[in-house]
């Protein structure tokens, strides 16, 4: 069965949906008062934190994080994409190299970015554990999340990523055969899942802890994914040295 080409680039537009949300995610979810929820939460906790206002909701980090594990996916998709346009030959001496410059890119933006969640996840922890003042400064500044907005948001990209699979998959049912692409597929989904678990697990004053450990998980998956690219690349990169110096004998 032929490639379905109209399929494909509905699968493309629907990946890159995805990580533009994730992207933009920190701007849908944070700066919205939540003073009051605040200080019902606060109130639970038997801290009393006075006249609370000005308080915005965290960003979080969770969501966000998500786009260096669907990078791939959007990666991979756009290598079926532009087949369309771009002779087997060519894309093959060049797909390697740009999926060896790609992964340790990937692999040192994904470190960087898990040091950074790591770092302030301890800093809220810390926070936190140092009832009271320690503990106000963790409410005023970590305490309330944005959990219904982060729920839509998941839901719309656990959505917008079986759209994706399922396109892909009407386009071309060998996309079946190729376990990356499925293993991909399912580490996404399972991600997306995971984090709207967290959510869920325990009191909004303390999604933002969670959400920084989902960061954190997804930031470490992608960067065991780009290992498995960067070691799969070399392959691809002999093959094309190779052709590349067979074809300069034959010329000479």
């Amino acid at each position: 069965m032929g490639l379905r080409k109209p399929f494909l680039l509905l699968a493309m537009l629907a990946i890159i949906l995805v990580v533009l949300v994730e992207l933009g995610s920190g701007l849908i979810l944070g700066g919205a008062d939540a003073s009051g929820a605040l200080g019902g939460g606060a109130h639970d906790l038997g801290v009393d934190l006075g006249d609370v206002s000005n308080v915005s909701e965290p960003p979080g980090r969770g969501i966000a994080y998500l786009a260096l594990i669907d990078v791939i996916a959007l990666y991979t998709t756009g290598l079926f994409t532009l087949s369309l346009i771009v002779p087997d030959r060519v894309q093959g001496r060049v797909q390697g190299v740009a999926t060896l410059i790609g992964s340790i890119i990937l692999i040192i933006v994904s470190f960087v970015l898990a040091i950074i969640a790591f770092v302030e996840l301890m800093i809220m922890v810390s926070l936190f554990l140092a009832p009271p003042f320690g503990t106000i400064v963790y409410l005023a500044i970590w305490g309330f999340f944005p959990v219904g907005k982060a729920s839509v948001i998941i839901g719309l990209l656990f959505f917008l990523k079986l759209c994706w699979a399922v396109l892909l998959l009407v386009a071309q049912p060998r996309f079946l055969q190729n376990k990356g692409l499925v293993a991909l597929v399912v580490t996404t989904l399972v991600c997306n899942i995971v984090l709207e678990f967290l959510h869920d697990l325990l009191p909004v004053i303390l999604v933002s802890i969670l959400d920084d450990i989902g960061a954190i998980v997804f930031a470490v998956v992608a960067i065991v994914w780009g290992i498995v690219l960067l070691v799969g690349s070399i392959p691809s990169i002999v093959k094309a040295v190779r052709v590349s110096g067979a074809l300069v004998k034959s010329a000479s």
